[in-house]
């Protein structure tokens, strides 16, 4: 189904990423950047299905995987909370990581977490930390949270976002579309 698939237009060499160099000796060179992708995840099954087809593609590409999730005090909800408070801001940071990581050990079983695989827990909006994150990446993944019927057709606020700001590709994962571990 065209729903279940991810169109991306990404190429794991540029000129900024292969620059050759000449040394005293004449010989030739060539240092390799690895390609790097940037996944925003929040906890949900649509950010899980991110995680494993940035995963996947990190594999695919020998590229780093850097991810993303990102926690801000939103003062709707967070009563009793204040941004002052180092108690505060360090708590929703311990909670923000530990889902990270939670998705990451989930994803990985029982193998152990490659290298190239790192987690951040950013304090600000989503959609603003992860187009900043990414901002030199060579690809930003994002999930969708699916809602059934008309509703699933839509991107959520934050994809939206993402596609709309971000500076490099963005590959937008469908909420059910099942990605192969």
């Amino acid at each position: 189904m065209i729903r279940d698939l991810a169109l991306v237009c990404w190429s794991q060499t540029n000129d900024e990423e292969l620059a050759m160099t000449n040394d005293a000796t004449e010989t030739e060179s060539a240092t390799v950047r690895r390609p790097r992708i940037v996944v925003g995840i929040d906890g949900s099954a649509g950010a899980d299905e991110a995680l494993r087809w940035a995963f996947n593609e990190a594999v695919l590409h020998d590229a780093d995987l850097e991810v993303v999730i990102a926690w801000d005090f939103n003062y709707k909800w967070a009563v009793g909370y204040n941004s002052e408070w180092p108690a505060d801001s360090d708590h929703l940071a311990h909670d923000a990581t530990a889902v990270a990581d939670k998705a990451v050990n989930q994803l990985l079983a029982d193998r152990a977490r490659p290298g190239w695989l790192t987690v951040h827990a950013l304090e600000g909006t989503p959609a603003y930390m992860l187009t900043e994150h990414a901002e030199h990446a060579d690809l930003l993944v994002v999930g969708t949270r699916g809602r059934g019927g008309f509703a699933k057709l839509l991107l959520g606020s934050v994809s939206n976002a993402c596609v709309h700001h971000a500076a490099c590709p963005i590959a937008v994962i469908p909420s059910g579309s099942h990605v192969a571990s």
